[in-house]
């Protein structure tokens, strides 16, 4: 059995939704882990959990390029998780792993599960492309409704995917990936007030941007419910993790538009995920073993 620190487990018989001391980008590996058994035991619903548990990380500081698979693969010298700092995926990942964890066992098993197809770990697996990769693999946590909300005659953009020069370009990795072109459907900026009453807690957000010409996802949070029941919006972006109404999201967004003129990307809408009931975590593949040294 499982023994918890005296501040949680008097949480638990307190009552109290969060039975955390301090924020979780402060904790310790094992100080995590308690958080993360406690918070199964005090918060049984799934969608508050998640809600409670990325709102215990409000004010984790934003960092690009935290995450890597050392010391599986040594093509860099990044860890498997970050608890002191986040960006918009990591932040998202993190927070779905341990709502949905008992342990931190379980947590660091999890994610693993959401950032890699599969779960098999290795760099040529990772989920580096949101549409056609995070959003793929992880179906069995959410399902993309953006079609659904944006109606028959929602636009779509084009998309090219050549993995394999991504892998060798930026990790000095080799792979024989085909290259992928798809169409994703979005909705466009405009329209998303009128659809955010459908939205729930622990949805989803990507929200979409022009970049040369080209629209891709360029950042991701969650939905969570303000006080009285408003949509906003929780994620990690410079410089620390915020909860933030979308009218805050929409202003800060044209003020960093304005500051960069033509050179910056551009809003374009979004694409919205609903998480799913009743979610049973698949098994991970076998993760291959490095092939023998010949010689």
């Amino acid at each position: 059995m499982r023994i918890l620190p005296v501040l949680a487990l008097s949480a638990l018989l307190c009552g109290f939704a969060n039975p955390a001391s301090k924020p979780i980008y402060r904790m310790s590996p094992p100080e995590a882990g308690n958080y993360i058994a406690a918070m199964q035991q005090a918060q049984p619903d799934l969608r508050k959990r998640i809600a409670a548990i990325g709102r215990q990380n409000i004010g984790q500081p934003y960092a690009l390029n935290l995450l890597g698979e050392f010391p599986y693969e040594l093509h860099d010298a990044l860890p498997l998780y970050s608890l002191e700092k986040s960006d918009c995926v990591v932040f998202a990942e993190h927070t779905y792993a341990m709502a949905l964890s008992q342990s931190w066992e379980a947590f660091f098993w999890t994610l693993q599960r959401i950032r890699y197809k599969d779960g098999v770990i290795g760099v040529a697996s990772r989920n580096h492309y949101t549409e056609v990769d995070w959003n793929v693999n992880n179906r069995w946590l959410l399902t993309e409704i953006t079609a659904e909300l944006a109606g028959k005659d929602g636009p779509s953009y084009a998309m090219t995917v050549d993995r394999a020069a991504f892998l060798k370009t930026r990790h000095q990795t080799l792979s024989a990936i085909p290259v992928q072109t798809t169409r994703e459907p979005y909705l466009p900026k405009d329209k998303l007030k009128a659809v955010l009453p459908k939205l729930q807690e622990g949805d989803m957000v990507n929200v979409v941007s022009i970049m040369d010409g080209n629209y891709l996802v360029t950042h991701v949070g969650l939905i969570v419910l303000g006080p009285d029941g408003e949509r906003r919006f929780l994620n990690s972006a410079e410089p620390a993790v915020r909860e933030e109404s979308f009218d805050a999201f929409f202003a800060r967004t044209a003020e960093r538009e304005a500051r960069n003129g033509k050179r910056g990307r551009k809003l374009a809408g979004f694409k919205l995920l609903r998480l799913n009931d009743n979610i049973i975590i698949p098994p991970a593949a076998p993760q291959p073993r490095p092939g023998p040294v010949k010689g």
